[in-house]
């Protein structure tokens, strides 16, 4: 159960950014307790992908509030010349928020294995045997364990993904940030990645979920944002969400999804 006392793992205070003339994000609140998953959902440009980077601080929002377990982001400068004041502080958080993206980013002359190792190494500084022990076990988890010496060119687009997922996996973050993690896939391999999620959330991890597959916002999610130019137009439950949406505009998206 989520501990209500503590601070959020996340958490966003009227999050605004532009780029140019455009507003991409106007006055966002969300929030992202310790074992929550959170999904965002919308039509394409409706800010979902650029809340997920400003929140990992991979984007510098104009204003507004982000804390990481109640540590609040330092910042320097307004508008868009506003940008973190404590790189030592922006480093600690993103290694506590792992991403994963839409494309894999897997390194195409290390292997699976090596991919999954470096970061944790480099970054953290930890001993080599014991982030392979690590390495190995989440490569068992995400049922990729006998592809620890193939490069990522000999694997499928699902294989990777998931890859990509125990690289993530292995920084033993404080959160999992996913960015539309299977519209690049077909259908078949998108089923290998939406198990390990499920998986991933049933384990009670925390998870801030960019998607357009709507079953599986309902079926992992705690809480649904639905975004709709650059404004929370309506969030909640999932059931209450999906089964009774209130605003005409989260009506008309779901029916022009598929089957939830």
């Amino acid at each position: 159960m989520t501990d209500q006392t503590a601070p959020p793992v996340i958490e966003i205070t009227d999050l605004q950014e532009s780029f140019g003339d455009l507003h991409v994000l106007r006055g966002i609140d969300m929030r992202a307790r310790a074992g929550d998953v959170v999904s965002l959902i919308g039509s394409s440009g409706s800010g979902k992908s650029t809340l997920l980077r400003c929140a990992n601080l991979l984007e510098d929002s104009q204003d507004g509030r982000i804390a990481f377990e109640g540590e609040e982001v330092h910042w320097k400068g307004r508008g868009p010349h506003r940008h973190p004041a404590d790189a030592d502080q922006v480093r600690r958080i993103r290694t506590n928020l792992s991403m994963v993206f839409q494309q894999f980013n897997l390194w195409a002359h290390m292997t699976i294995l090596q991919n999954v190792m470096e970061a944790p190494v480099t970054v953290l500084g930890r001993d080599k045997a014991e982030v392979e022990k690590d390495a190995r076990m989440y490569l068992d988890k995400v049922g990729i364990g006998d592809k620890c010496d193939a490069w990522p060119a000999q694997l499928s687009g699902g294989q990777q993904q998931r890859a990509a997922i125990a690289r993530a996996l292995c920084m033993q973050p404080r959160a999992l940030l996913f960015d539309e993690p299977t519209s690049a896939l077909d259908p078949e391999l998108e089923q290998e990645v939406v198990k390990v999620i499920k998986d991933l959330a049933a384990e009670g991890r925390t998870m801030i979920l960019v998607t357009h597959d709507m079953r599986l916002a309902r079926d992992v999610s705690d809480h649904v944002v639905f975004l709709h130019q650059g404004r929370i137009e309506e969030e909640g439950h999932p059931e209450a969400l999906f089964d009774n949406p209130q605003s005409e505009r989260l009506q008309q998206f779901l029916s022009h999804t598929t089957s939830i």
